[in-house]
């Protein structure tokens, strides 16, 4: 959605509530109960159940609940989110806004970044899937300073598992293959454990996938939680070949951050993440990804 359409059918609060009211009937409303049958009470900007004659306001169980912002804040601030592949800070978006405090804008831009990774945690990746670590850097706490970790786990240094579904496609003509890529996740790392790196495949990868991984000792008992495991040295030739997408989307990502936000707590990166991703997998979404994400902000809590 371009600027020009943002403003002629979102101008005014009423315009944003009304879509908000038509986006979560269709998804539909379920009281306490479990009725799902409900009257709309206009003057309260309420749905009233027909069972038990309860109250549900249209920000109830969504995103919104509890926000004292506007429907029109929080419509231009998902508008800023997906108007572009880089992104705004929420200082950035504060400005744009032109409100005066930060807090509500910094809370609103991590609830809907939540919201984007409940709604990916929703699919897993199946097929051939790539899985490599990257480094990221983040903001460190006085006491990491203090301790001086060296290696992995180092001060400043978050590690983060990227996934990618990688479809190898053959030219017909020439013989030549290539990956075709859908689909990514990542996930933050609090070490480098197998036991980790194992329950994060169980939770994002299905076990008829096959997987391509370098040879590092974490991965050792990747094999029984997917149906095939591949291996093979990590090198120059892996990173462009075998686990080219998780690569591009690590530097992708890594550039990203560095020219959007100053600074990034370890304890917030996986939701900088979580918008990242949730963009990306719908890089080919263009004007969808407004409605999109109106969707996820009243099903992704």
């Amino acid at each position: 959605m371009n600027l020009f359409s943002f403003t002629a059918n979102f101008g005014s609060e009423e315009s944003c509530r009304l879509h908000f009211k038509e986006e979560r009937d269709k998804i539909g409303v379920q009281c306490k109960c479990g009725s799902k049958e409900h009257f709309w009470i206009k003057s309260r900007w309420s749905y009233e159940c027909k069972k038990c004659r309860s109250r549900i306001s249209l920000r109830s169980g969504t995103i919104m609940q509890s926000s004292n912002l506007s429907f029109l804040i929080w419509y231009k601030t998902m508008f800023l989110m997906t108007a572009t592949k880089k992104g705004f800070s929420s200082k950035e978006i504060q400005k744009q806004l032109g409100l005066k405090r930060y807090e509500p804008v910094w809370s609103m831009v991590h609830k809907l970044r939540k919201a984007m990774g409940n709604r990916d945690a929703r699919y897993t990746l199946e097929g051939m899937i790539e899985f490599d670590e990257g480094y990221f850097t983040i903001e460190s706490t006085e006491i990491e300073q203090e301790k001086g970790i060296r290696g992995r786990g180092a001060v400043g240094k978050s590690n983060v598992a990227i996934m990618a579904e990688s479809t190898v496609l053959e030219d017909i003509e020439t013989g030549k293959k290539s990956n075709h890529c859908r689909y990514f996740k990542a996930k933050v790392l609090t070490d480098h454990t197998s036991e980790q790196i194992n329950q994060t495949i169980q939770e994002s990868i299905s076990e008829k996938s096959i997987l391509f991984t370098d040879k590092s000792t974490s991965y050792i008992d990747i094999a029984d939680y997917v149906e095939i495991h591949i291996t093979e040295k990590s090198n120059k030739e892996t990173t462009t070949e075998t686990l080219r997408w998780v690569h591009i989307a690590i530097s992708n990502a890594k550039r990203n951050f560095l020219g959007n936000f100053h600074k990034i707590k370890g304890k917030y990166l996986q939701l900088y993440l979580n918008e990242f991703v949730y963009k990306l997998n719908r890089r080919y979404f263009e004007e969808k990804l407004f409605d999109r994400l109106v969707i996820a902000g009243i099903t992704g809590l």
